[in-house]
């Protein structure tokens, strides 16, 4: 029996779809088959139904990047308040709303999270420098990670 292959990148592309969403568990049927792919408390596995082995499985966790912790516990990490995407700046191709080295003021709007089709702006709490930016934008953010550092 021919077993048809998925597209990798389509698996992976579901497994971006569970990360941006929150959703633990995604499941597509096509004309090739049947894809599920899964996330916690489970390990991301692609498969066809009835088969037995995992056609994909997601890369290995990498170690925490030097510094992660260190932004996580730092007393000036500006979290973020929702689960989203990230936008450092009001469109594509403008300037961003700030960059690491320049001083903001309480209330000055930092960056966007797109959330349920909405854009919320993340405000500065404090005035001070941004020494850091975490975040790319696009990227999708988790509940309490920190966006940047303001000292």
């Amino acid at each position: 029996m021919k077993v048809p292959a998925f597209d990798a990148d389509a698996v992976r592309a579901l497994a971006a779809i569970l990360t941006e969403t929150g959703l633990t568990e995604i499941e597509v049927e096509g004309e090739a088959g049947r894809v599920r792919v899964a996330r916690a408390p489970t390990p991301v596995v692609a498969s066809m139904a009835g088969s037995a082995a995992p056609l994909a499985a997601a890369a290995p966790v990498p170690a925490a990047a030097p510094g992660v912790a260190d932004d996580a516990a730092h007393p000036g990490a500006v979290r973020s308040p929702m689960v989203g995407v990230v936008y450092l700046s009001p469109e594509p191709g403008a300037t961003p709303y700030v960059a690491a080295g320049q001083s903001v003021s309480a209330g000055q709007t930092l960056l966007l999270i797109e959330a349920m089709k909405t854009f919320n702006q993340i405000k500065a709490p404090r005035a001070g420098t941004v020494t850091r930016v975490l975040v790319v934008s696009g990227s999708p953010v988790e509940y309490d990670q920190p966006l940047l550092i303001i000292e």
